[in-house]
């Protein structure tokens, strides 16, 4: 069963693993620095799909079934999936996933939902209520954008703080701690984070709305155990870009807290910022989910990295609370791996 050190930590004893993971991307995210490490890449942002939304929960299933072969499981293996987007009522993992026939938990935690899919799923196969399960989350630009801003058509400016949208997904298969014969990543621990809210409005500066709730999260872990920065590997965020990755690094060291050896961001690391034109990076829940799911995968099931951080960031708005003039709160959830 989870063990609380301190207040905020849960420490998982039998160490559930990582069974498999896989990444799919769109067309742009295929272009980006990343490109190679994804397992599918499309080259049609509508997948084929006559709308958006439909490529969207295409994406999600392609994902899932790709960590389901990679793991070595079928979907009737799985005892519950834990899913979520960007989208009203979650609509993507909801049409996505319902022919899988896998107990579904859908989720909403904007761009921190990788992260919070993946602590639950954890946690439910570490109380032993399954032994194994599969966190996933995706997001598309085209849908994001006609959904919290204006539609494409409109051919609005993007101001410098905004950051692009990933169309992407990611999916993990997490299995229970005697499962680990084979699997070199295990989830360590797990800290759920606390809202948080500077009184930022503009919706297209959310790594400015989420970083407070970043930075409020690392410092939590690191005070509930001990540990320093330079404990870990990576300390990994998504997706707080450039603008909100440099104002959590601020926050952090009027605190004596030092990351910036050890610190990126999801969304500085899925694109090129001056040859892709996305401003100040990626953003998405799928941003994070891919890169995760990707790259920070595999160097950590390679061995070339060993203690990695990720610390999901969201920016818990809707396009009603943007247009009645509301904050932006955030919240960030953390996920301590190892190999």
């Amino acid at each position: 069963m989870p063990a609380r050190i301190g207040k905020y930590t849960l420490e998982l004893n039998s160490k559930p693993v990582i069974l498999g993971f896989a990444s799919v991307v769109g067309k742009k995210e295929c272009e980006g620095p990343l490109g190679k490490l994804y397992d599918q890449c499309h080259t049609d942002t509508t997948l084929g799909e006559s709308s958006w939304e439909k490529a969207e929960s295409r994406l999600q299933n392609e994902a899932v079934s790709l960590a389901l072969y990679k793991a070595g499981v079928k979907n009737t293996d799985i005892d519950c999936i834990f899913a979520g987007d960007l989208l009203n009522q979650c609509i993507s993992s909801t049409f996505g996933l319902r022919n899988l026939n896998i107990p579904f938990l859908g989720q909403y935690g904007a761009c921190s939902t990788m992260a919070q899919t993946l602590a639950i799923a954890s946690i439910f196969t570490e109380s032993g209520a399954a032994k194994r399960a599969v966190a996933v989350t995706s997001s598309h630009f085209c849908s994001a954008e006609r959904q919290f801003r204006l539609p494409l058509e409109y051919g609005g400016q993007r101001t410098p703080t905004a950051q692009w949208t990933a169309t992407a997904s990611g999916a993990i298969v997490v299995g229970t701690g005697e499962q680990k014969s084979g699997n070199k990543i295990s989830v360590e621990s797990v800290t759920f984070g606390r809202i948080t809210d500077y009184g930022i409005k503009d919706a297209a500066n959310m790594g400015a709305a989420m970083a407070p709730a970043a930075a409020q999260t690392l410092t939590d872990y690191l005070s509930d155990t001990g540990a320093s920065p330079k404990d870990f590997d990576l300390i990994l965020t998504g997706d707080l870009g450039s603008i909100g990755s440099e104002l959590m690094e601020k926050i952090l060291t009027k605190d004596g807290i030092d990351i910036t050896a050890v610190h990126n961001d999801c969304g500085l690391m899925i694109y090129d910022r001056v040859k892709q034109d996305v401003h100040a990076g990626g953003s998405g829940c799928g941003c994070s989910g891919a890169v995760l799911c990707s790259i920070v995968m595999q160097q950590l099931a390679a061995g070339e990295m060993h203690k990695v951080l990720f610390i999901g960031t969201g920016a818990l708005m809707s396009p009603t609370s943007t247009q009645q003039g509301e904050s932006i709160p955030g919240v960030a959830h953390l996920v301590y791996l190892k190999s």
